[in-house]
């Protein structure tokens, strides 16, 4: 398994499973809040500058549908839109403490959905995996998930 593309198809399957086990875990959130708004929330709390713009941005689509996706977050008391004290023109988007505690649910859910998953392996294998991916994160050129890997 030394061809590069055969590598790349053993770890596009592999993301597949952890997709699945995080998924699972996304799903057991209640109450449920759809992915693009799980989006929205996810990158609003990476960055406390967030406006309208730099959403659509991040999130690749048009301003209207960003907007749209917000309304939909302020309207279930997960998102706010206040002025920006920098430029009073534009509206800047903070999370709600119900959002900020939702997502540490959603990421616990996450880990523990994940440590289950690595409990099943041994000593041995999760600390080559976490070579492993501190190799695939320096070669793409940044840290996993913003959080440099422990060793498991």
């Amino acid at each position: 398994m030394d061809r590069f593309t055969d590598v790349a198809a053993s770890v596009e399957s592999t993301v597949g499973a952890l997709v699945a086990v995080l998924d699972g875990a996304d799903q057991a959130q209640n109450p449920s809040v759809p992915p693009a708004q799980l989006r929205v929330l996810t990158v609003v709390a990476q960055n406390q500058h967030t406006n309208m713009s730099r959403l659509a941005e991040a999130l690749e689509v048009v301003p209207s549908s960003a907007s749209r996706l917000c309304d939909r977050l302020e309207a279930t008391g997960l998102l706010r839109r206040v002025p920006d004290p920098r430029d009073r023109r534009e509206v800047r988007l903070l999370l709600t403490p119900t959002a900020r505690k939702l997502l540490d649910q959603l990421r616990e859910r996450r880990r523990q959905a994940l440590a289950d998953v690595l409990g099943r392996m041994s000593a041995t294998d999760r600390h080559e995996l976490v070579h492993a991916l501190r190799a695939f994160a320096d070669a793409a050129g940044g840290e996993v998930g913003n959080e440099t890997l422990r060793t498991a």
